[in-house]
């Protein structure tokens, strides 16, 4: 089993370097590291602060091989397959429709005094493989603004459901291109 995990870890970093560019935001949240992770590794998490998700069904959880799934206000359904679990710290996961390319995602806590630090860093599979000079224009100005305002979203979403502990609404900071109607 340990032998397996420990191949799955390796497969992960050599996906890593398959991309060429990542795309990383950071909040400062009112809240301490234990509440947040509290937040962020719950069952069906999403629904509580992402302001594009219809619904998070979870698959299997928690931990390492947990799988929940993103319905988003477009109808599209996206599954996060968890390959790495570290309590009260973060998680590493996948992204993507089945049988698809797939993006990666960290979720890494940092404690801040009696605040977190929460970092969202997204490693896109669109335009971010193969030759760098033919991807850089769409990659730097399309795909990587359009996730900075997705992420921005759901930080706010997230400050949302800490300061009034509240469910956030469809669209609630405004639509997205890729995820919304």
């Amino acid at each position: 089993m340990i032998e397996k995990l420990n191949q799955f870890l390796s497969d992960m970093l050599n996906k890593e370097k398959e991309y060429n560019w990542h795309v990383t935001k950071n909040v400062i949240l009112n809240i301490n590291s234990n509440d947040l992770w509290n937040i962020i590794s719950n069952p069906s998490n999403l629904e509580n602060f992402h302001p594009f998700c219809k619904k998070n069904p979870t698959i299997k959880w928690p931990g390492i091989d947990s799988i929940d799934q993103i319905h988003y206000y477009n109808n599209m359904i996206y599954e996060r397959t968890f390959y790495e679990w570290t309590d009260k710290k973060g998680y590493k996961l996948e992204i993507g429709k089945k049988k698809s390319y797939k993006s990666l995602v960290y979720w890494d806590i940092k404690k801040e005094g009696k605040k977190s630090e929460l970092s969202i860093k997204i490693i896109p599979h669109l335009l971010n493989r193969g030759k760098k000079i033919i991807y850089f224009f769409p990659f730097f100005f399309i795909v990587k603004p359009r996730l900075e305002s997705y992420l921005d979203n759901v930080f706010k979403g997230l400050e949302y459901h800490i300061q009034t502990k509240k469910k956030v609404k469809k669209n609630q900071f405004g639509k997205h291109p890729w995820f919304t109607i």
